[in-house]
């Protein structure tokens, strides 16, 4: 079962895997072994640095056997209910050890303000986690609010902090990695683009691609 989602909101912390139990070869993929359901299965988790992945596979202790069923989104049943709730459980002891997870919403919005002298506006009542910064001729430069990860193409119906802001046309192509760097939600692709402000984000480049902003919105 895929929990590779997790790479969207947090930042991995090499250093930690291996005291959390991971075990690695090549510094790149790692692997944990550990049981579930009172030792009646084997939760292999592989967790991969390069594709940024987190997999779990659950195997019968006695005969080694693949538990298909765990795999299956279609598979219900209170049984398998339970090995799923058990198994995220697990997912989040290793995003706690593992990962930093903080969103970068409150230290952008005072970066912000710092560097350009803007305070937000809130423009939509109907809508209070939407703010916008403007530039001195009033034309916004950075739109801050709440979305799902699927309204970026994502799976889940998780709520994320995410910035619009404005990129040049000819480096918008090279600038989305559909990672923490999207087409722009609800706004012109062409010429605006939407990064998650979570810790999966670099913050340097996320300062970057604002002041650029700030400057193509001022001319």
């Amino acid at each position: 079962m895929d929990y590779s989602y997790i790479f969207r909101s947090a930042k991995i912390k090499k250093e930690s895997l291996e005291a959390a139990g991971f075990e690695t070869s090549d510094g790149t993929t790692y692997e944990m072994n550990t049981t579930v359901s009172n030792a009646t299965f084997n939760a292999n988790i592989t967790l991969s640095l390069s594709e940024q992945t987190l997999i779990v596979h659950l195997f019968d202790s006695a005969t080694g056997e693949k538990y298909a069923l765990f795999d299956m989104p279609s598979s219900h049943g209170a049984f398998v209910a339970s090995l799923r709730e058990e198994v995220q459980n697990i997912i989040e002891e290793i995003r706690t050890k593992c990962f930093e997870t903080n969103n970068l919403k409150d230290d952008y919005i005072a970066w912000i303000k710092t560097q350009f002298g803007a305070e937000p506006d809130f423009p939509w009542p109907d809508t209070p986690d939407y703010c916008v910064f403007r530039c001195p001729n009033e034309k916004w430069f950075a739109l801050i609010m709440k979305i799902k990860y699927r309204q970026i193409g994502l799976t889940g119906d998780e709520a994320v902090w995410v910035v619009n802001m404005k990129a040049s046309q000819d480096e918008i192509p090279n600038l989305i990695d559909k990672k923490s760097i999207f087409p722009a939600w609800h706004m012109n692709k062409k010429h605006w683009i939407t990064v998650l402000l979570t810790a999966a984000t670099d913050f340097e480049k996320l300062c970057e691609l604002t002041q650029n902003s700030f400057e193509l919105v001022s001319r």
